[in-house]
């Protein structure tokens, strides 16, 4: 089991401010309680990366579909495609249930597709969720998740 010790960080790539709201509660609800990094869109989400790209990975993308200026597909297939980034675990949280956009972003390199629930309960639960496989079962590459000095705040 992965040290509870380990500094967490997630960055939401969400541009409803209420989801992206309810999604920070239900993790500061959770056990380990992750530093959270909320972007409105893929621009902002790649140039925050790019930005850091030698002090900085979160432990985990939370990565939204339908997004303003640069969509989720777009982000995914250039996160997977660099050289570094696509070691990071990026989940895609979807209003969408889609066949086809579920295809489509398993085939770009997601590392799983949730459908969102369309309530807060069911949020908490998926939240619940994901903490406990992604942050708590299972083992991820050793640089993610810790930083070098500088924290996003």
């Amino acid at each position: 089991m992965p040290s509870m010790s380990r500094h967490v960080h997630i960055l939401l790539v969400e541009d409803n401010p209420a989801n992206a709201d309810l999604t920070c509660e239900a993790f500061a609800a959770g056990r380990i309680k992750p530093e959270m990094s909320v972007v409105k869109d893929g621009v902002e989400a790649l140039a925050l990366l790019a930005s850091r790209r030698t002090e900085w990975r979160p432990t985990m993308i939370l990565l939204d579909l339908i997004l303003p200026r640069k969509d989720g597909r777009h982000v995914l297939a250039i996160l997977k495609a660099d050289d570094e980034l696509p070691r990071i675990p990026i989940v895609v949280l979807s209003s969408s249930d889609r066949e086809d956009d579920i295809a489509n972003c398993y085939q770009l390199g997601a590392n799983c597709y949730i459908a969102k629930p369309l309530d807060l309960q069911g949020l908490r639960n998926v939240v619940s969720e994901i903490e406990g496989f992604w942050l708590n079962t299972a083992t991820l590459p050793p640089h993610l998740g810790h930083t070098m000095g500088t924290r996003i705040g």
